[in-house]
């Protein structure tokens, strides 16, 4: 194989990929590294941090605004699967990654680039949702690791940084890593490692403490049409909006975080701090209006499939057959989920306490009362109920004496 001259970097400008600059020039022999700085929303001052690419080494490096894409094409997506790895986390970081793995494969091209580049350890997630992503779309393109090859520890990895004068965005005292987008924050290393030891207020941004949340609940109400949010409290906004609004109602409440012992793709088990407020809520809401506008079957099997749907997004598999079925399931079920859901925020907890469709609920209150008005024929159980448990009554009639003895 022919030496790579140039290459396209993922870049964040933290720990692991502001040392790859320079390592990839050093022990790979590359002259032209391209860097890609993906803006999802995180906040921060990326023009900063495509500055800090270029003192760095990079030839090039490039910001690419994914918001609108990621909420669109991604987030949205999620929810109407009910999408919840573990049965607790939404998949906030997850999700972002084959998008960032498209925008590396396209730039690649555009560039005429060798090989695209990441700075994902040995032992996380991301480095299969990365190298999966870019298989699938690029088989072609070869796909450079240095975290996985350098066996550096973080410790040691600042420190080969700051030989190059390179900045390390982390301090000694605090290696928290995080990851930021629009949807959420996931934390771990540092103090977080212990599986016992609390997290400190200190890694929480986007969600009050129990103590720090407002005294009083608030009541919100969350519009849905074709399985899409398209308002709260009666106010139509753009997808990116609604995120935005349903992170700063339920992070105002303390609602959003997420502890959990979790399953990563490489078989070991690692600790993890997630704040994700609006995708949450946004969440339970539909999953709430699907129950009265989805027959009890067909939430029963879709159940399954969300299950497999979040298991295949965590694992790496976005661009795959399996996933690309699932998501046609989906879509399909998503005809009816037309409505308005009630829910009340308070003290870390989103209760639901209502929840409406015009068109669409399955929910007969004639047939569901016990009043006067009740249109629900009684008589009719008796033979259901035959019926239903016909097998069985036949069973305990040949095996009742075994049963006796």
């Amino acid at each position: 194989m022919s030496p790579v001259k140039r290459v396209v970097l993922a870049y964040s400008g933290g720990v692991d990929t502001s040392i790859c600059i320079p390592y990839l020039k050093e022990k790979y022999g590359i002259k032209e590294v391209i860097t890609l700085v993906a803006n999802l929303g995180q906040g921060e001052n990326l023009e900063k941090i495509r500055e800090k690419a270029l003192n760095s080494g990079a030839s090039v490096s490039l910001i690419a605004d994914l918001v609108d894409d990621f909420v669109d094409n991604y987030a949205f997506p999620a929810i109407r699967s009910n999408a919840l790895y573990g049965d607790k986390y939404p998949l906030s970081t997850a999700l972002a990654r084959p998008l960032i793995a498209e925008k590396l494969v396209l730039t690649a091209r555009e560039y005429s680039a060798d090989a695209v580049a990441h700075g994902c350890t040995g032992k996380g997630n991301d480095q299969v949702r990365f190298d999966l992503a870019i298989n699938a779309l690029a088989p072609d393109l070869k796909i450079i690791t240095p975290a996985r090859e350098w066996e550096m520890s973080r410790e040691e990895a600042i420190a080969y940084g700051e030989k190059f004068g390179i900045p390390a965005p982390v301090s000694k005292k605090s290696p928290y890593s995080i990851d930021v987008n629009l949807l959420g924050r996931s934390i771990e290393a540092g103090s977080l490692e212990d599986p016992m030891k609390a997290p400190n207020e200190e890694v929480f941004e986007m969600t009050s403490s129990i103590n720090d949340a407002p005294d009083t609940p608030d009541d919100i109400e969350i519009e849905f049409k074709n399985g899409f949010p398209i308002s709260i409290d009666n106010e139509t906004l753009s997808r990116k909006e609604i995120i935005t609004k349903a992170n700063l109602i339920a992070g105002k409440h303390g609602f959003g975080r997420i502890d959990m012992i979790e399953d990563r793709v490489v078989g070991i088990k690692s600790r993890e701090i997630y704040e994700t407020p609006g995708l949450l809520l946004l969440i339970k809401a539909h999953k709430e209006l699907e129950t009265l506008t989805l027959t009890h079957d067909l939430n029963d099997f879709k159940c399954s499939v969300e299950k497999k749907w979040a298991q295949l997004i965590y694992q790496g598999y976005w661009f795959s057959p399996l996933k690309n079925a699932l998501d046609g399931f989906i879509q399909n079920t998503q005809k009816a989920v037309n409505g308005v859901v009630k829910i009340r925020l308070y003290k870390g907890n989103a209760t639901v306490i209502g929840r409406f469709s015009k068109n669409n609920s399955l929910y007969r209150e004639d047939l569901a009362t016990y009043s006067h008005e009740d249109k629900f024929n009684h008589k009719n159980a008796e033979g259901f109920i035959y019926m239903w448990g016909m097998s069985n009554k036949i069973w305990a009639e040949l095996n009742s004496s075994k049963i006796k003895d």
